[in-house]
């Protein structure tokens, strides 16, 4: 079990390697997600009048959870698709930043470990503490 978390096995280029497929893997995911969304969205109200952009009434409440979303998604309903999509990316620096925590975890360098969840935790508020969880 040792050999399995040791420095020879993960070594910083892995590690880095895995980082730069998670990050393309989450960009390309999250735009795909938003294009499927886009074009739902084009078939079920492309035919609509145009929204007055005159003034600017942002985003109504209904998609502001995590909960809302998913069944929002499951109805398959444009706009929760598409926000689906957003949230995926929003999240993707997130799951980048655990990875290099969980790197530096292996190579038991406790300050970067701190410093890393210091930023886990301050990206993770920023990006969610809108979101009704």
């Amino acid at each position: 079990m040792k050999k399995l978390f040791s420095k020879h096995l993960l070594a910083d280029q892995d590690i880095e390697q895995l980082i730069g497929i998670q990050l393309r893997a989450g960009v390309v995911t999250a735009s795909i997600i938003v294009l499927i969304g886009g074009i739902l969205y084009l078939i079920q109200s492309g035919g609509s009048l145009l929204p007055s952009y005159a003034h600017f009434g942002g985003e109504k409440a209904e998609l502001t959870s995590f909960s809302a979303i998913w069944q929002a998604v499951i109805h398959f309903r444009a706009k929760g698709i598409i926000t689906l999509g957003v949230v995926i990316l929003m999240a993707t620096p997130l799951l980048r930043i655990m990875f290099s925590l969980v790197g530096f975890a292996i190579e038991k360098d406790r300050m970067y470990v701190l410093i890393t969840l210091f930023v886990l935790m301050v990206m993770a508020f920023s990006i969610f503490g809108g979101l009704k969880v």
